[in-house]
């Protein structure tokens, strides 16, 4: 590849937004609406109490081992852009 073409390609590549879609079956946090449960596919269960940015959630309930829960459960915040299921699972 010559230099010429280089530069098209990286031209084209930052005029093209790279545009993320979730998982099929999945959506993402952000576009849940506040006070809904979530369930990720890690198996976190939790309710959304605020989006910004990022988004503030309460984790009721995850799959780890007995004495790491404590540190899981409660209040958190975590990205919008977390992928959760569709619907009620």
């Amino acid at each position: 590849m010559n230099i010429k073409s280089i530069e098209r390609l990286t031209k084209k590549a930052l005029k093209d937004n790279f545009k993320a879609k979730p998982a099929p079956g999945m959506m993402y946090l952000k576009d849940l609406p506040v006070g809904k449960i979530f369930l990720t596919s890690s198996g976190v269960k939790g309710v959304l109490i605020e989006m910004n940015t990022n988004a503030k959630v309460v984790i009721l309930d995850v799959k780890v081992p007995e004495e790491d829960r404590q540190y899981y459960l409660g209040k958190h915040i975590i990205s919008g852009e977390t992928e959760v299921y569709n619907g009620n699972k």
